[in-house]
């Protein structure tokens, strides 16, 4: 189960913020991250001392982001921001959702060669990764099919289906599917993945999500309740 919990977090934490932030842009630090294995820790204890083996991997540093202008590196591991011990990838991203944009925040991070304080300035999140987020936090993630039309030609693009459904998550629980197409946000009608991220990005995960999707010939209206 921690397995499927770890692949989880790599392929959805695209970038840093919690749903717990509202009434601003999410804050944004621009790294996937994971949860340390306990072999992970293990050595992170050996090597640091007992207390430290705990924090979250940095995956990837993404081009052109408040971590990647940090110096941030891929394989870094984030023990603390600013004076709060991270256990875990959740508790980061509430940590940085918390976090003002356009202010010094200080990562603590270990490396092979020890310790290292990483100032970083955090920006508003994107709101195409503001929609991807909204989506991981209710449990699913949306792709925008290729169609080929005849004669070799490119059709107009269809509308956005649902690629990844996790277990246990507020989409699974309210009938969503892999293959669902999603035609309506909310009272929003969309036609392409863009416009799924763009009606997400305006919503609270903190607040039931209302999906029309096409399946089968039908039309389903479902509910995701929030976490």
């Amino acid at each position: 189960m921690r397995a499927v919990r770890i692949a989880a977090t790599l392929a959805l934490v695209l970038a840093l913020a919690a749903s717990e932030v509202d009434a601003r842009p999410w804050s944004w630090l621009g790294v996937r991250i994971r949860d340390l294995s306990e072999q992970e820790m293990e050595e992170i204890s050996a090597r640091h001392g007992v207390r430290e083996g705990f924090g979250v991997v940095v995956v990837e540093v993404l081009a052109d982001t408040p971590a990647a202008r940090a110096g941030l590196k891929n394989g870094d591991i984030v023990v603390a921001f600013g004076d709060r011990p991270v256990v875990e990838t959740r508790m980061l991203q509430r940590l940085i959702a918390a976090a003002p944009t356009g202010e010094d925040s200080r990562l603590t991070v270990l490396r092979p060669e020890g310790r290292h304080l990483v100032s970083v300035r955090l920006a508003p999140m994107p709101r195409p990764v503001a929609g991807d987020r909204v989506a991981a936090e209710f449990g699913f993630v949306v792709r925008e099919p290729e169609a080929a039309g005849s004669g070799g030609q490119t059709a107009l693009p269809t509308a956005p289906s649902v690629a990844v459904v996790l277990r246990n998550s507020p989409a699974e629980k309210a009938g969503l599917q892999t293959g669902d197409v999603i035609v309506q946000v909310d009272e929003r009608p969309v036609v392409t993945r863009e416009a799924v991220r763009e009606a997400l990005a305006d919503l609270s995960p903190e607040r039931p999500l209302r999906l029309a999707v096409r399946r089968d010939g039908g039309q389903l209206t479902l509910t995701l309740a929030p976490r």
